[in-house]
This record gives C-alpha cells, sequence and structure tokens, in this order.
C-alpha cells in the first residue's frame, strides 16, 4: 500500500510539473504572438510614413527646414542603454540577488522616465502640431504611439519591482520580469527604426 501511495504521488508530481512546464511554454508564445501583432502595427505606419514622404511634394510644413537631431540623438542613447540595464537587472534576478535587481530596474525606470520627459519637451518646441500637413500628423502619431508604449514598458516594470517586495515572489519563476525586458528591448528597437525614419532620413 505504502508503495502505490508513494507512485501515485510520483506520478501526479509528474503531472504538475508538466502542466506547469505547458504553461509557462503558452504564456511565453502567447507573448510573443503579442509582440509580432505589435511588429506588424508598426511596420504599417513604418511604410505608411515612407509612402507619404516620398510622394508629398511639399513634406515639411510652411517655415520647417528640418528637424533637431541633438537631442533626440542624447534621448536615443539614453533609452538604447537603458536595454543592457534591465538586461543587468534581470541577471541579478536570475541570481535570486534582489538589491541588484532593484537598483538596475529602478535605473531602466528612470532612463525611461528620461526618454520620456525628453520627447515632452521636444514636442513643446516644435514649430508645427499634429495638424500641420502629413508629416506633421504621421510625425505625432508615430512618436507619441511608441511614446505611449515606453509608458507602458514603466508601468510593467513598477509593477515588476513592487513584486520583489513579496516574499518568495520570484522563487518558482520570474516569468514576468522576462516579458516585460522583452517588452522593453522590443521599444528601443522599434524606437532606433523610428530614429532612422524621422531623424536621419531627412
Amino acid at each position: 500500500m505504502t508503495a502505490e501511495r508513494a507512485i501515485s504521488q510520483a506520478i501526479e508530481a509528474d503531472i504538475r510539473e508538466h502542466q506547469e512546464h505547458d504553461e509557462a511554454g503558452n504564456s511565453k508564445f502567447g507573448f510573443i504572438v503579442f509582440l509580432l501583432s505589435e511588429s506588424v502595427i508598426f511596420l504599417s505606419f513604418f511604410v505608411g510614413y515612407a509612402i507619404f514622404k516620398t510622394t508629398t511634394p511639399t513634406w515639411y510644413p510652411p517655415g520647417v527646414a528640418g528637424l533637431e537631431t541633438r537631442e533626440p540623438l542624447i534621448n536615443t542613447i539614453v533609452l538604447v542603454s537603458s536595454s543592457f540595464v534591465i538586461y543587468v537587472a534581470e541577471r541579478y534576478l536570475h541570481d535570486k540577488k534582489l538589491w541588484g535587481f532593484r537598483i538596475f530596474l529602478l535605473a531602466t525606470m528612470l532612463m525611461g522616465a528620461y526618454f520620456l520627459f525628453g520627447q515632452a519637451v521636444e514636442w513643446r518646441g516644435l514649430p508645427f502640431n499634429y495638424q500641420s500637413g502629413a508629416f506633421g500628423s504621421t510625425f505625432f502619431l508615430l512618436t507619441g504611439f511608441h511614446g505611449l508604449h515606453v509608458l507602458t514598458g514603466i508601468v510593467l516594470q513598477t509593477l515588476m519591482l513592487g513584486r520583489s517586495f513579496i516574499p518568495g515572489n520570484y522563487d518558482n519563476g520570474f516569468f514576468g520580469v522576462e516579458a516585460t525586458s522583452l517588452f522593453w528591448h522590443f521599444v528601443d528597437v522599434i524606437w532606433i527604426v523610428l530614429y532612422i525614419l524621422i531623424y536621419v532620413w531627412q
């Protein structure tokens, strides 16, 4: 009887392990599908921007010869560098070092906030708005939609940081942190493409 019970418990444990593995795999697959759908949206915006730019006779609004690149470049360096910082945070979590995870995740959040602040300052100083022809509308649509994703990333990181203070929260896995980190890398790559399209290709 004892042997049968031990076998039964072993089978139940094996089933639970497979179920947990399947749930984690399904979660990762679902998140990848989500990012792919987001990629399609941004790709459609990129193509639309390129079409408008190459077919509109007068691309920039009257009185606008081009865009300032210095401050956007600084913002770009900060945002792209934050991908490395969140990666370091993730490695600290893998090593069960919560203090390092918290410090580097907070640093990532601050870098994202700096980017949003820099974008707000840029918007405020622009001599055109979203009603200023095709360029104005596409510029604010692209940068605004991306900025919304940056804000979403900061909110997700805030949640992950808060969960790190719950005892034992990350003992059985940290898919939420991995997904948040992957989302942040995605946001950074999208911005690199945007920067090239809007600020380099003038």
